[in-house]
């Protein structure tokens, strides 16, 4: 939204009820109005998939403009929903993706995610991929091996397979900072610390909730390792966010984190898989030399990664070309 106006397209928010992506049926009727409330001739609505993909059919048609649609993930691959709200969710996204003029994932994973699996032309889904901005390369810490895991406190990101994996490495010296929101999943969160504490990892292992400028840039600069655990990622921001800074990194393959992460610069594990993962850390966390090659290919790759600007550029250039096929 910052990027947008430097591209020639001007940003209107509009920001929907809190319930979003499980919205009631009072905060759809509102988030129409909301919306229509805004639009002026010529406009385009660019939504995004919280939001799209838990529209009705009949909330998207009563919407009185094109609508792009962004797709991180599908909504109904979330871990930890119940199967029905799972298939609730896929079949008002599957529907909600045929009524979208154009559709921007985060990932040509997402993509062929999209067409393979919701039947999306390719010809209507392009890719704009999160922006990771320079950074300095970090520079470790001191002591027994910093861990350090980004990401919010849910199902989907399996804080609770890294916890095992490392119970099993506890014969060996590391620390593990994790950060990240834990009123997302608030059960989730309250199972992890009572993990934490029956696995006798609380003198190790410390949740620091979310942080943001330049705390969040300390706690990577003073890492030594990144680690994922996720179980699906429509694209891993934070797996960019640490290639960025030049860090080793363990990660699972879940989703599109495989091909964020470059295959020289990580291990990589099967997603759920608690064994494959610990191996992997006991070898980066006694392995000095793995570490160091795997860290200097991920500075390699992280001078490579698209800014913002990159992203906001080919944001841009869709709903260009969506406002003047809707003329």
């Amino acid at each position: 939204m910052d990027r947008l106006p430097g591209h020639e397209i001007d940003v209107i928010h509009c920001q929907l009820p809190r319930s979003f992506p499980h919205p009631t049926a009072g905060d759809l009727r509102e988030a129409a109005r909301a919306v229509n409330a805004l639009i002026s001739p010529g406009d385009i609505v660019l939504m995004d998939g919280l939001a799209f993909g838990a529209f009705p059919e009949a909330a998207i048609e009563a919407i009185n403009a094109p609508i792009i649609a962004l797709c991180h993930h599908p909504l109904g691959l979330e871990t930890g929903l119940q199967p029905e709200r799972s298939r609730a969710l896929l079949n008002s996204e599957r529907k909600a993706l045929g009524l979208a003029a154009q559709i921007i994932a985060t990932s040509s994973f997402t993509a062929r995610t999209l067409e393979q699996e919701f039947g999306v032309p390719a010809a209507s889904i392009s890719v704009a991929v999160p922006g990771t901005e320079p950074a300095p390369r970090a520079e470790g810490s001191e002591g027994a091996p910093a861990l350090l895991a980004v990401g919010s406190i849910t199902p989907r990101k399996a804080f609770d397979v890294l916890i095992k994996a490392l119970e099993g490495i506890s014969d060996i010296d590391w620390r593990l900072r994790i950060v990240g929101g834990a009123h997302h999943a608030p059960e989730a969160a309250a199972a992890l610390r009572d993990l934490i504490k029956s696995a006798r990892l609380s003198p190790r292992v410390k949740c620091l909730g979310e942080l943001y400028g330049a705390a969040l840039d300390d706690a990577f600069h003073r890492s030594d390792v990144f680690v994922s655990a996720s179980l699906y990622e429509g694209y891993g921001m934070a797996l960019a966010e640490a290639v960025a800074r030049g860090l080793p990194i363990v990660t699972s393959t879940g989703g599109a984190a495989a091909e964020t992460v470059p295959d020289n610069a990580a291990l990589k594990v099967p997603p759920g898989d608690i064994m494959a993962i610990g191996q992997a850390l006991r070898s980066i966390i006694l392995d000095k030399a793995l570490r160091k090659s795997l860290a200097d290919a991920s500075w390699r790759a992280g001078q490579c990664l698209p800014s913002w600007d990159d992203t906001a550029k080919a944001v841009a250039r869709v709903v260009k070309e969506v406002a003047s096929a809707s003329k």
